[in-house]
C-alpha cells in the first residue's frame, strides 16, 4: 500500500473534523459514514482506502500520431452544458480518451498513455473527467481522473498492486465520486437491517416486494438468494455457505472483496467506506440522491443482480430487488429522492421500467410498471437529471428500438404523462444514451457502420458528430460491408434458436459455401447486427458466417438465458450442432467445409464441439477460451469465479458435472485442427486454458497452434494485434476449408 494511503478505522473523521485539508470554498466535503464494523474480539476491522496518486499530465496533439480512418468513438459523457464531450476513441490504435465541442471537429487526446480505457464520466459541476484504464490490457483497472484542460491527472484508485477499481456515480453536486476496488478483505459480523421489500404483481403490479433473506453484513450487504414469488419465473438460487456465526452469504468463497468508497477528487476530503462485500461478484454504485442520504447499488453474480437501495448515513438496506443483466447503469432515484426507477426483470421473462414510491426512510411504499414491452428486454434506461423524461432502448430480437418518455418530475411514482415518443435511429443498434445540456447524446453501432456517438437536440432526427467515421469510412474501399439477414431454428428439444447469417459477396444464391459458425461470449452475451472486423476479414476469403444464439443467451426472456444452468450446458453444445444443421438445410452451407470459432465463452463452445461432435467441424478456432473448468476456477480472478460458479456450477460442490463439462475430458475425441489465441495478460480466462488443450492435441499428433498476443487480456483492444488475429484467424480457417 503506497504511504499516502488513508485508512478507515475506528478513528473515521467526524463531520467537525473531515479529515486533512478542507474542501474548495463552496462545495461540500463528503459526509462520513458511521464507524466501520467490530469484530467478534471487540478490535475494530480496517479497510485501506485506495490511494490517489498524481500523474504527470498526458494530453496528446488533436490529432493522434497515426490516426485510423475506420475508427471508432463510444462511451461519451457531456459536460454540464452539453457542449463539450468527453468519450473513448480508437483513431491512435488503442481506445484512448479524447474531447472536444460536440458539434465541431476540434477534438484532442486527454490522455496518451497506451494502456486501453474502458469508461468515461464527466462530473456533474464540469471541473473532472473520471476514467478507468486497463494497464497492459488486463483485468486489472485502475480509475483515474483529469480536468478537461488535460492537467491535474492523477490516478483515483488501483493503483496497489493486485488491486482492480470500477467507476461508479458522481454525486449530484460533482464532490465525490463512488468508486468500487477490489481487494482481499475481511468478513465484518451480521447486522439485521430488517428490510422487507415485498414484490408487484403481475402486470401493472402495485404492492410490496416479497420478503427475502437479507443480511445486513455490517457494512457489507449480503443479501443471500433473490426472493421471488412462486407463481413468478423461476430463478434459482445462487449457491449459500454458512459461517461460524450461522449467517448465510452467497457463497463460492473465493476470497476476495469489493468494498464501494466516496473519493474527493481533490485528495482534501478522507475517503469513506460505503460497502463492502466479501466473496463478492459485482458491486457497483449507480446513484446516489441529490441529498446524498441515499444509495443504489448493484451487486451479485450474473443471471442473479440485485439493486440495493442503501442509507448512506447508518447503512440500512431498505430495499433489494432482482434486476437485469446487461448495462450497469441500472437506475436511480428521482431528484426528490421520493421514486426509484429501476431497469428490472424482477418475477418476470423480460426487463421492464419498475417504479416505487419511496418513504422518507427509503422504503418503498408499491411498485409498477411504468413501461413494458412483449418478447422485448429494456436494455438501456436513462433518466433526465430534472427528472421530466426517461429514455428507454428496447431490445427487439437484437435491434435496438428507442423511445422518449415523459415523466411527472416532482416524480409522483415515476408517472408517465404522455405516451412514449419513438426516435428514429440511424443504425442498428444503440449502446449509450446520456445528457448533453437539453439535448442528449446517443452511441450508436451498426452492420454498415463503425461505433459513432450522434447528437439528439430537442428530440429531433440523431445527428452524426464531425469526429466520428463516416459510414462510407467504415471498411477500406472496394468491398462493402455485408448486411446479415435474421435466421431461425428449432432446438432437438424444441427450444427457438435465432442467428444472424453473413454471405460472402460474389457467390450465386445457392451455391455452396464453406461456412464458419461463430459463437459469441457471455453466455449472456447477444449475437448483434454490428460490424465486426473480423466478420469483414472472414467474409473477405469467400467463406460464410453464421453467429447464432444458443441457449443461455440474452435478448430473449430470463429462461432462455437461465436454460443452460448446470447440465443445460450440455444442451447448449447440442444447440451448436443444430445450428449447424440448419445453416446447411436451410441456408447455402456446404457441410464438409464447416468451421467453428469463438470468443471466452463462444471459445469455450468451439473446443467443447470440436470433441463433441468430431465429425462435424473440419478445424476450429478459440479465443480466450477455457478448456478445463478446474484449472479455470484455479487461474481465474476471484470475483470472477465468484460470478462464474453461479453460471457453470461450483467448482467444489459440482466438480463431477463440470469434468464432465470440461473439453478436456474429452481430449481423446478430437480429430480437427484447432487454433487457439490468447493474450499474454488475460487473468479472466488465463492463457493456461489454451495452452493445455493445444499442447494436448499435439501429444495426440493434430495440427494445433497457439497465437499470444503481447500486451492484451480478455479482449483485443489494440489496432495493430486485432489485425494480427484477424488475419491468422482467417488464414487458418481458409487453409482448411480450402478444397
Amino acid at each position: 500500500m503506497a504511504t499516502d494511503a488513508r485508512y478507515l478505522t475506528g478513528e473515521r473523521a467526524t463531520e467537525s473534523t473531515p479529515g486533512p485539508g478542507t474542501a474548495p470554498a463552496g462545495r461540500p466535503a463528503p459526509r462520513p459514514g458511521p464507524a466501520p464494523p467490530t469484530a467478534h474480539d471487540g478490535r475494530t476491522r480496517a479497510f485501506a482506502a485506495p490511494a490517489r496518486i498524481p500523474l504527470p499530465d498526458a494530453a496528446g496533439p488533436r490529432d493522434a500520431t497515426t490516426r485510423l480512418v475506420a475508427h471508432g468513438c463510444w462511451y461519451p459523457s457531456a459536460d454540464p452544458s452539453g457542449a463539450q464531450v468527453a468519450f473513448i476513441c480508437d483513431r491512435g490504435g488503442v481506445p484512448q480518451l479524447w474531447a472536444g465541442p460536440a458539434d465541431g471537429d476540434g477534438v484532442h487526446l486527454l490522455d496518451g498513455e497506451p494502456d486501453p480505457v474502458q469508461e468515461v464520466s464527466w462530473s456533474p459541476d464540469g471541473r473532472w473527467i473520471a476514467y478507468t484504464t486497463a494497464p497492459g490490457g488486463g483485468e486489472h483497472l485502475r480509475v483515474l481522473c483529469v480536468r478537461p484542460d488535460g492537467t491535474g491527472r492523477h490516478i483515483l484508485a488501483g493503483a496497489e498492486p493486485g488491486s482492480s477499481a470500477h467507476l461508479g456515480c458522481w454525486a449530484h453536486d460533482g464532490s465525490v465520486l463512488a468508486v468500487t476496488v477490489a481487494v482481499p478483505t475481511a468478513a465484518p459480523p451480521p447486522q439485521d437491517t430488517g428490510a422487507e421489500p415485498a414484490p408487484p404483481g403481475s402486470g401493472a403490479a402495485a404492492g410490496r416486494l416479497p420478503a427475502g433473506g437479507a443480511h445486513g453484513f455490517g457494512d457489507a450487504v449480503l443479501l443471500g438468494a433473490a426472493p421471488h414469488d412462486e407463481g413468478a419465473l423461476g430463478r434459482p438460487s445462487p449457491t449459500a455457505v454458512a459461517g461460524a456465526d450461522g449467517h448465510t452469504a452467497p457463497g463460492a468463497g473465493f476470497g476476495d472483496g469489493l468494498s464501494a468508497y466516496l473519493l474527493d477528487p481533490d485528495g482534501v476530503a478522507a475517503p469513506v467506506l460505503l460497502a463492502a462485500e466479501k466473496d463478492a461478484a459485482t458491486l457497483r454504485v449507480c446513484d446516489l440522491s441529490h441529498d446524498g442520504t441515499l444509495a443504489l447499488l448493484r451487486r451479485g453474480p450474473r443471471a442473479r443482480r440485485e439493486a440495493v437501495v442503501l442509507r448512506t448515513g447508518d447503512r440500512a438496506t431498505t430495499c433489494v430487488v432482482p434486476v437485469a443483466d446487461g448495462d450497469p447503469w441500472i437506475g436511480g432515484f428521482s431528484p426528490q429522492a421520493d421514486t426509484l426507477w429501476l431497469r428490472s426483470d424482477a418475477y418476470r421473462e423480460f426487463a421492464v421500467l419498475l417504479t416505487a414510491r419511496l418513504d422518507a426512510d427509503g422504503r418503498p411504499g408499491g411498485w409498477s410498471v411504468a413501461a413494458a414491452r412483449e418478447d422485448a428486454d429494456l436494455e438501456l434506461l436513462h433518466r433526465a437529471r430534472d427528472g421530466s423524461a426517461a429514455v428507454l432502448a428496447w431490445n427487439v430480437r437484437g435491434v435496438s428500438e428507442i423511445e422518449v418518455l415523459d415523466t411527472d418530475p416532482t416524480g409522483t411514482a415515476g408517472a408517465a404523462t404522455g405516451p412514449p415518443r419513438p426516435v428514429s435511429l440511424p443504425h442498428e443498434v444503440a449502446t449509450r444514451v446520456v445528457d448533453a445540456g437539453p439535448g442528449l447524446l446517443l452511441a450508436l453501432s451498426g452492420s454498415q457502420r463503425r461505433p459513432g456517438v450522434w447528437r439528439l437536440p430537442g428530440g429531433a432526427v440523431p445527428v452524426r458528430t464531425p469526429w466520428s467515421s463516416r459510414d462510407e469510412d467504415a471498411v477500406p474501399p472496394g468491398r462493402p460491408p455485408v448486411r446479415p439477414v435474421q435466421m431461425s431454428l428449432t432446438a432437438r428439444d424444441g427450444v427457438p434458436l435465432h442467428g444472424w447469417y453473413y454471405r460472402a459477396p460474389g457467390r450465386g444464391p445457392g451455391e455452396p459455401a464453406p461456412c464458419v459458425l461463430h459463437l459469441h461470449g457471455g453466455p449472456e452475451e447477444q449475437e448483434r447486427p454490428v460490424l465486426d472486423p473480423l466478420y469483414h476479414e472472414i467474409l473477405g476469403r469467400g467463406l460464410d458466417v453464421f453467429a447464432p444464439d444458443v441457449r443461455g443467451s440474452s435478448g430473449y426472456g430470463r429462461s432462455f438465458v437461465d436454460a443452460d444452468l448446470a447440465a443445460g450446458r450440455f444442451a447448449a453444445i447440442e444447440d451448436v450442432a443444430d445450428c449447424a444443421a440448419h445453416a446447411v438445410s436451410a441456408g447455402p452451407a456446404d457441410p464438409s467445409r464447416l468451421a467453428v470459432m469463438g470468443h471466452s465463452y463462444g471459445g469455450y463452445l468451439t473446443f467443447a464441439c470440436l470433441v463433441w461432435h468430431p465429425e462435424l467441424f473440419r478445424t476450429g478456432v478459440a479465443v480466450c477460451g477455457m478448456s478445463d473448468f478446474a484449472t479455470f476456477f484455479a487461474g481465474t480472478e476471484p470475483w470472477i469465479a465468484q460470478s462464474a460458479a453461479h453460471k457453470y456450477g461450483h467448482p467444489e460442490h459440482d466438480r463431477e458435472l463440470l469434468h464432465q463439462l470440461s473439453p478436456m475430458s474429452r481430449i481423446d475425441a478430437l480429430r480437427a485442427p484447432v487454433l487457439a489465441v490468447h493474450g499474454e495478460h488475460d487473468t479472466n480466462v488465463p492463457p493456461g486454458e489454451s495452452e493445455q488443450f493445444v499442447r494436448a492435441a499435439r501429444e495426440r499428433g493434430l495440427d494445433a497452434e497457439l497465437l499470444t498476443l503481447r500486451d492484451e487480456g480478455h479482449e483485443f483492444l489494440r489496432a495493430d494485434n486485432r489485425r494480427l488475429f484477424r488475419r491468422a484467424a482467417a488464414d487458418w480457417l481458409q487453409r482448411h476449408l480450402s478444397g
